[in-house]
C-alpha cells in the first residue's frame, strides 16, 4: 500500500489519470490525498469531482477556495465566472449529490500515523496542530449543518486578518476559512495579506510566506499544501511541501509518494486559455 498526495487538480482530469497510471496506482490498496481546488480553470471539472468522489475511502481531499466558491455558486449566492469552466457541473444529473459530497469534505487533515498535515493554503502562524484541527472542525460543523447557506453567504471578505482566540461568530469562521483556503503572504506581525500573489523574489520586503514566520510547527511538522502556483520551482523548507505546480496554467501536475518522498510530474496537456 502506498500513499500519494497530488496538487490542485483545477479540472485537469487527464493529467491526473496519466500520473496515476505512471505510478501504477492500486485502487484496492493505495490512498490518494488531494490539496483541494478540484475544479475551475481546466476543462474537466465535472470529471474530477466524479472521480474523486467515486474513489470513496481511497481518496481524501481538503476544500480549497475554488471548491467553496463552487458551492456558493451552486446555491445561487454567487455567479459562475466563464473562465472557471464549471457550467457542466450545474447541469449534471448528479449535481446535487456532488455538491452535498463536496460540502462534507474537510478543511484540514492531520495524519498523525503517517506524520503529515494537509491544507489547501496553509496553517495560521498563530496555531499549533491541535488548534488547527479544532478550528477546521468548527467550520466543517457549520458547513455540514442546515446553516451552511448562511456561512457560504458571509464567508467572503478579508477581515479579520489577525487571529485571536476571542474571535467569535462569522468573524472567527471567516478567518479560519481564509487561512485554510486563501493565505499566501503574511506580515511579520502575523496579519494575513491577500493582495500579493507575486513570486517570493518580487514580493514587498514587509511580507513573508506564511511558512517562514516564527511558528515552531513550521520547523517541526510536515505540512503539505497547494493553492500557490507561483511557488513552482521555488525552494521551500524540507518539511514544507508545495504541490500546486500550475497544471491549469500550462505548467505541470505534481504527485508525491509519501513513503519515499518521490515526486512524479505530468506536463499540462494544454495551455491555460
Amino acid at each position: 500500500m502506498a500513499t500519494y498526495i497530488v496538487g490542485d487538480l483545477h479540472g485537469c482530469y487527464d493529467e491526473l489519470q496519466i500520473l496515476l497510471e505512471k505510478v501504477r496506482f492500486d485502487f484496492t490498496q493505495d490512498q490518494l490525498y488531494l490539496t483541494g481546488d478540484l475544479i475551475a480553470r481546466g476543462d474537466k471539472s465535472l470529471e474530477c469531482l466524479r472521480f474523486v468522489k467515486g474513489l470513496g475511502n481511497r481518496a481524501h481531499t481538503v476544500l480549497g477556495n475554488h471548491d467553496l466558491h463552487l458551492l456558493a455558486t451552486a446555491f445561487g449566492i454567487k455567479k459562475a465566472k466563464p473562465w472557471d469552466k464549471v457550467d457542466a457541473i450545474f447541469t449534471a444529473p448528479d449535481a446535487d449529490e456532488l455538491m452535498d459530497w463536496l460540502r462534507h469534505q474537510p478543511l484540514f487533515i492531520h495524519n498523525a500515523e503517517q506524520g503529515f498535515s494537509l491544507a489547501h493554503a496553509g496553517i495560521s502562524p498563530d496555531w499549533d496542530i491541535p488548534t488547527a484541527v479544532a478550528c477546521a472542525k468548527e467550520v466543517e460543523q457549520v458547513l455540514q449543518s442546515p446553516d451552511y447557506l448562511d456561512l457560504l453567504t458571509q464567508m467572503y471578505g478579508s477581515q479579520p486578518d489577525l487571529w485571536s482566540p476571542q474571535l467569535q461568530g462569522i468573524d472567527r469562521l471567516r478567518y479560519i476559512i481564509n487561512v485554510f483556503t486563501r493565505m499566501r503572504f503574511c506580515y511579520t506581525d502575523h496579519r494575513l495579506d491577500f493582495e500579493c500573489k507575486l513570486p517570493l523574489t518580487q514580493a514587498p520586503q514587509e511580507l513573508r510566506p506564511w511558512f517562514n514566520l516564527d511558528n515552531p510547527i513550521f520547523n517541526t511538522e510536515n505540512i503539505i499544501f497547494g493553492h500557490w502556483a507561483s511557488l513552482v520551482d521555488t525552494p521551500t523548507p524540507t518539511n514544507i511541501y508545495a504541490l500546486d505546480t500550475g497544471c491549469a496554467w500550462g505548467n505541470r501536475m505534481t504527485l508525491l509518494r509519501w513513503e519515499d518522498k518521490q515526486f512524479f510530474t505530468q506536463a499540462s496537456l494544454q495551455a491555460h486559455k
